[in-house]
């Protein structure tokens, strides 16, 4: 074993990006063979914003009663998308420019089998939608009315997404229209939610409405399988919030998976994730954007742009709304 691992070490420093059999980096491969299973701290579970506390509460139901991480990321966030208080998701969800609220989701196991909808509107869970995608079609993504219609046809009904607190909202800015995204204000800000459950299986889900006020047909990361949302179960799972058209730029999640499959810790991998969305944009006024990170041995990690940024963190020990580290200071 000792020399298996010199010889590991030798390689990694040799090359630098050294894969061994399984497609595990030599870093990582090393930090798999040094770690025992007693040390990993499952089940948990990790997701975005202040509203990531209530999700996690329904996904702690079934992880604490060993259930499988990929039922747990599901009725997390559909706990936040049925809420109609909360306007950044599903239910009471700020519409775009022309009033309509549209809805964009998709979750992930550990095999890689991944379901997602876009542009998909009356209907109040995505999330559930996004599943039978997954487990029940050959696809990874339906859009639009294609997706509505997968929907209506599998069960769900058609819901009035349009609250009247949020179409108020709506009529005041159209006196302007006027869209300017705010810090941290959460007019755009996905649930994204990643868990690790007591047979050290890793699932993700990520959903959102959106923007408010965004032009009609938009869509975000949310969607993206690699972009809001990735998840390996050899390595690690990664989700993002913010505005979605920097995250897809930089294939925000997959990044953040594929650093760790190097051997970089959650923190680091996030820390470096957020390096590259601010080096990659000139422009950084009003640009935020936080990941989110969770390896196999249930270690995570948080960072944003700019400060403000949280995230709900549930464990055996601990129910917690945890401060991210962050880039930039803003005013």
């Amino acid at each position: 074993m000792s020399s298996r691992r010199q010889f590991l070490k030798i390689g990694a420093a040799a090359s630098g990006s050294l894969f061994v059999p399984g497609g595990l980096s030599a870093a990582l491969a090393e930090r798999v063979e040094e770690k025992r299973e007693s040390e990993v701290l499952k089940p948990i579970v990790i997701s975005t914003w202040n509203h990531g506390l209530q999700a996690n509460k329904a996904a702690w139901q079934i992880l604490s009663a060993s259930g499988n991480a990929l039922d747990a990321v599901e009725k997390g966030v559909m706990v936040v998308e049925s809420d109609p208080e909360n306007m950044s998701v599903g239910l009471g969800g700020r519409p775009d420019r022309d009033g309509f609220v549209t809805l964009d989701a998709c979750i992930m196991n550990h095999k890689n089998e991944c379901g997602a909808v876009a542009y998909l509107q009356n209907i109040e869970n995505p999330i559930a939608v996004a599943r039978k995608v997954m487990e029940e079609t050959p696809h990874v993504m339906l859009a639009g009315d294609g997706a509505l219609q997968f929907a209506l046809e599998k069960g769900f009904k058609k819901t009035n997404l349009l609250t009247p607190a949020a179409e108020k909202e709506w009529r005041e800015w159209l006196e302007e229209s006027k869209y300017k995204p705010i810090i941290n204000v959460e007019n755009h800000d996905t649930i994204g939610m990643l868990a690790l459950d007591e047979n050290g299986n890793l699932a993700g889900s990520c959903t959102t409405s959106g923007m408010a006020y965004k032009l009609h047909g938009r869509v975000g990361d949310s969607p993206i399988i690699g972009a809001g949302l990735f998840v390996d179960g050899e390595v690690g799972a990664a989700c993002a919030t913010g505005v979605g058209e920097a995250v897809i730029r930089t294939a925000g999640s997959a990044i953040v998976v594929e650093l760790m499959r190097n051997g970089a810790t959650p923190q680091e991998a996030c820390d470096e994730a957020v390096h590259r969305v601010i080096k990659k944009h000139s422009n950084l006024e009003n640009l935020q954007v936080g990941f989110l990170a969770l390896d196999k041995f249930g270690n995570f990690g948080g960072s944003s742009v700019y400060s403000g940024f949280d995230f709900a963190l549930r464990t055996l020990e601990k129910e917690e709304l945890v401060k991210a580290k962050y880039r930039l200071e803003w005013n």
